[in-house]
């Protein structure tokens, strides 16, 4: 009697091989004949294939628990072919770590093809190795936000990112060069591809080319459950300001507000590293920013760019704009949500003078022609540049937020609601896209009480022009009544008897609106969006 065993959706190795760990004894197993080297799952030592032996060539850090979703063993289809997650590269920056999984796709009628599921804030992007660039390359000339040519087509510089390979776990195409500082760049176009180009061999850079992917399109299985969600109190975290106990609920938090003092503080180098952090200084009348209109952790169903899913949010953040020197544009403020999904990564609700609207950070570039923008059938206009400001911020962000972080931004209006914005900040340019909603489309979705959110004006007027009127008109309206009383009473209870103001108030029933002080900045008052968005 013969047996069949049931088709499987995984690919099947043609070719795999196992051999000892010269180090410990333990089974090391090759599962791709595209797998140079590999990490013991034991002793952690880094091994050299060399024909049928292996030799140790160094040792591993331990891999940064990240609580990421994938693991080794994860199998997946992209573009209707199986493959396993089989090996993984974890990198360092200044700005926290992030993974590179080596994937095996080994179809039995072609050869295996190195490919890369890269996991970074969330985002993911499948790539695969391509041939060495022909154009002479040094990653050291190359500048954010520029073009360049690379394999003969004209991309877009993301970023320029100093990096070291911090540990490795797995099956590996080549040998891992673990502890050497090099740079890696990021590039887009506007086909939607990522390119990347990696310098640890500054001679022969390495280059590959993807495109973004969302988890839930690669019928994955074999995920860590709920790994993501876990709070992280385990990293034993204390505000370096305050001493109060920090607990990170996501695992791509790289800066968190300190719920007691609201410092700042930067835990992008996990537990056991200094923290780094600033404490926020006053962003508001009475020392404190107004509060948030929907409350950190609360939970919303909306509908992006796909179907309505539920989004949490995480951070929220204060921002004005810079007016240049003799700009007569009055300054505005504005505020942003931190939106998250385990397997969407992170989106923006953002509250303008204008309404609402949602944006979420592209992977590709949008293609620039003087002061229009393209991105993919949509086509946009430039509507204003400007440098913006953080003010204030509360919860955890999945980049290193630092005092007054300013970004040079420009923003695109295109059809039927439809926004482009463009970021850039350091070593780093993000284009982001998104679309209006409607106020009370954002009431319901996150279950807030009727009148909690204002119905915006969207008066060329604008509201930093109604605040600039209200700080002229409230002082003049205060020091009317003041001095209409008898004696000027209440200038005299204020500033005594002989201060100049009571005399002015006394004699001309005129006083300078100076005597009322600074006051506190309206650096933490929001209500618009994106500068002039």
């Amino acid at each position: 009697m013969s047996t069949t065993s049931p088709p499987s959706s995984s690919p099947t190795p043609q070719r795999a091989w196992q051999s000892l760990c010269p180090n410990c004894g333990a089974p090391v197993g090759f599962a791709s004949a595209a797998s140079a080297s590999a990490v013991c799952g034991y002793c952690q030592s880094t091994l050299l294939r060399e024909g049928d032996a292996l030799r140790r060539i160094g040792r591993c850090a331990e891999l940064f628990d990240d609580h990421t979703p994938l693991q080794l063993g994860v199998q997946g289809r992209y573009q209707n072919v199986p493959f396993t997650l089989i090996g993984r590269l974890q990198y360092r920056y200044d700005g926290g770590t992030w993974n590179e999984w080596f994937a095996l796709f080994e179809p039995s009628d072609a050869p295996p093809r190195p490919a890369w599921l890269s996991e970074d804030n969330g985002a993911y992007v499948f790539a695969f190795d391509q041939p060495a660039p022909s154009e002479p390359l040094r990653l050291a000339d190359l500048q954010p936000g520029t073009d360049c040519t690379v394999g003969r087509r004209v991309w877009s510089v993301a970023s320029i990112t100093s990096v070291r390979l911090h540990a490795a776990q797995g099956e590996l195409p080549r040998p891992p060069r673990l502890d050497t500082t090099f740079l890696v760049a990021d590039l887009r176009n506007d086909a939607g591809e990522v390119g990347t180009l990696d310098g640890a061999d500054p001679d022969a850079p390495l280059w590959s080319v993807g495109r973004s992917v969302r988890l839930d399109d690669l019928a994955l299985s074999g995920l860590r459950e709920g790994a993501a969600e876990q709070t992280l109190g385990a990293r034993s975290l204390s505000c370096p300001s305050c001493g109060s106990d920090l607990a990170p609920k996501l695992d791509s938090t790289r800066s968190l507000t300190c719920p007691s003092c609201h410092a700042v503080v930067d835990i992008s180098q996990g537990a056991g590293a200094d923290l780094a952090y600033f404490a926020q200084s006053n962003a508001g009348p009475g020392g404190q920013a107004s509060e948030p209109l929907i409350p950190l952790g609360r939970t919303g169903t909306l509908a992006l760019d796909g179907p309505a899913l539920p989004w949490q949010v995480v951070g929220y953040m204060e921002r004005c704009d810079l007016p240049e020197p003799g700009d007569d544009e009055p300054q505005t403020f504005w505020r942003e949500y931190l939106l998250y999904h385990r397997t969407q990564g992170f989106a923006f609700l953002v509250d303008t003078e204008e309404g609402w609207s949602w944006v979420r950070p592209l992977t590709g570039a949008p293609k620039v022609a003087g002061k229009r923008a393209a991105w993919q059938s949509r086509r946009y206009q430039e509507r204003w540049r400007y440098r913006a400001k953080v003010t204030w911020v509360l919860g955890e962000f999945y980049w290193r937020v630092e005092r007054e972080d300013i970004a040079h931004v420009t923003d695109y209006s295109g059809p039927t609601g439809w926004q482009l914005s463009r970021e850039q900040s350091g070593t780093e340019v993000v284009w982001s896209e998104g679309r209006n909603l409607g106020t009370e489309d954002v009431r319901k979705a996150f279950n807030l009480p009727a009148g909690k959110l204002p119905t915006p004006s969207r008066s060329t007027f604008g509201l930093g022009r109604w605040i600039t009127w209200l700080l002229i008109l409230l002082p003049l309206f205060l020091l009317v009544r003041a001095c209409s009383n008898d004696e000027c009473q209440a200038v005299s209870d204020g500033f005594g008897p002989n201060s100049a103001e009571y005399q002015k108030c006394k004699n001309q029933r005129v006083v300078t609106p100076s005597y009322l002080g600074s006051g506190g900045s309206f650096g933490g008052f929001s209500s618009g969006g994106g500068g002039h968005k």
